[in-house]
């Protein structure tokens, strides 16, 4: 069995608080790693602000080297990241070597902007004061960043807060999932293999008496945290005067026209509703159908739904496996039971064993059924038509969240209707909710959060304007 030690202030440490780390799907025990007690979490907050003046000043070549170098290596050895990851998190091995993939991705797009952080000359004579003045706005780095990032995504949510802060130049502390921590104790291996300052990120799993630290310490000037809406709120609640990044949950809407490419849209939403057992923020949740359509997409979706080969993540054409525990599973299983004693008709699935839940698709829903008003995490789909593509939005905006939606329709109105008119952070044309590229702005309104993620967007949350009045 092996072991991992917590990555802080630039050394490897062990702790009397040993963390053991279970396979979802079979509950044995893979590795062990340490909880960070407050005497070391205090050690690495004085190590990181040590390192701020440092960072500031480093070298936009040197950031980038540093950034492409871990996406090097992460390259190197993806099929072997990717198996840490598939057993960790009970991941369907193609899906961990795909987040394997974004986790480089994310690390070249921090390369890449390291070298463009922003600087802007402005005009100052607009008034009759500002007469042989002008304005140079450059922006500095805001200084310590905590990171708390889940189990759905180990390596790809924690990249996009560490590397976006390796290129703005801000020392991180990274709390991972205490049940997925093992691939984010590998990157900490090869990132303190690199030129960076040691100390300038520790990744430190810790109870959440520990963790909740990084939340009300008034050293750490920014927190940028994923995970649930419930946790997520109370979070800004007690953060005090920090900036707060929040990516919380959603129960994503997608609309399927009658104009839409159907083969194509059943394809796309048997992904977006059923990978990683639907434990995804942008999950496909909501299906919307054109009533036109409705049976020949029914029909097709429930086929497709029951030809997903179940087994184990490791083997590379399972398409779902156990969700992250059993306590997730049967909160799901009473959802679905709840929703059809209550008149929804269960159109396949709808059974567990252990921690695994079968795909289930449910009609005949209403808007106050948990399956359909809160965040099932689960391998859940709620299929319902719609007469008119009006009334189509009013049914995805007809919720707490606003993360993201997909809209299947080839007419450039309801297109433009959609993006102009549905209540959520991104809208994605002829494809679904789940859709994601790690450069992109991502993130959402009401209960999904406040701020965006994506490289270029993580980075000016950690950063600061500054302006420089000068004649001339």
């Amino acid at each position: 069995m092996k072991e991992y030690k917590i990555y802080a202030a630039g050394e490897f440490h062990v702790s009397k608080d040993v963390l053991s780390v279970n396979n979802p799907h079979n509950n044995e025990q893979i590795a062990k790693t340490y909880l960070a007690d407050a005497a070391l979490l205090e050690k690495t907050i004085v190590k990181a602000i040590s390192l701020e003046k440092d960072l500031r000043e480093m070298p936009a070549f040197v950031r980038y080297d540093i950034l492409m170098q871990i996406a090097e290596v992460i390259r190197s050895r993806k099929d072997e990241l990717a198996l840490v990851l598939s057993k960790e998190a009970g991941k369907p091995l193609k899906y961990a070597i795909a987040e394997i993939m974004r986790a480089i991705s994310t690390f070249v797009a921090a390369a890449e902007e390291a070298k463009r952080l922003p600087m802007e000359y402005i005009r100052l004579d607009w008034e009759p004061t500002g007469k042989g003045k002008e304005g140079l706005v450059k922006y500095f780095p805001v200084g310590l960043v905590a990171g708390i990032s889940p189990f759905n995504f180990p390596i790809n949510l924690a990249v996009h807060k560490i590397a976006p802060a390796i290129a703005a130049g801000c020392p991180i502390i990274l709390k991972p999932a205490s049940s997925t921590p093992l691939s984010t104790l590998e990157l900490a291996m090869i990132i303190n293999q690199t030129a960076l300052p040691k100390g300038a990120v520790s990744i430190m799993p810790m109870d959440r008496t520990n963790g909740n630290l990084l939340v009300t310490d008034e050293r750490i000037k920014l927190l940028t945290f994923t995970g649930s809406p419930v946790v997520g709120w109370k979070m800004k609640a007690d953060a005090g005067k920090k900036k707060v990044v929040l990516e919380l949950g959603g129960n994503a809407g997608v609309i399927v026209t009658k104009s839409a490419d159907i083969e194509y849209a059943v394809k796309r939403c048997l992904v977006g509703a059923f990978a990683y057992a639907g434990q995804v923020c942008i999950h496909t949740q909501r299906i919307f159908v054109a009533k036109e359509i409705f049976n020949q997409f029914k029909e097709k979706f429930v086929a497709g739904a029951l030809q997903l080969k179940a087994g184990l993540p490791q083997e590379f054409t399972t398409d779902i496996s156990a969700m992250i525990d059993e306590e997730n599973a049967i909160r799901v299983e009473e959802w679905v039971k709840s929703a059809v004693k209550d008149g929804a008709e269960l159109l396949c699935g709808g059974k567990r064993t252990g921690s695994f839940y079968e795909p289930t698709i449910v009609t005949n829903t209403h808007r106050d059924m948990m399956i359909s008003c809160r965040e099932v995490f689960g391998p859940v789909v709620v299929l319902e038509q719609f007469e008119s593509f009006t009334d189509a939005v009013d049914k995805v905006n007809d919720s707490v969240y606003g993360l993201q939606a997909g809209v299947f329709t080839n007419q450039v109105d309801e297109m433009n209707y959609a993006f102009e008119n549905l209540h959520v952070g991104g809208v994605i044309h002829n494809d679904v909710s789940l859709f994601r590229v790690d450069h992109m702005p991502y993130g959402g309104i009401k209960e999904s959060g406040m701020g965006r993620e994506g490289v270029k967007y993580a980075i000016m949350d950690m950063m600061e304007a500054k302006i420089l009045v000068k004649e001339f």
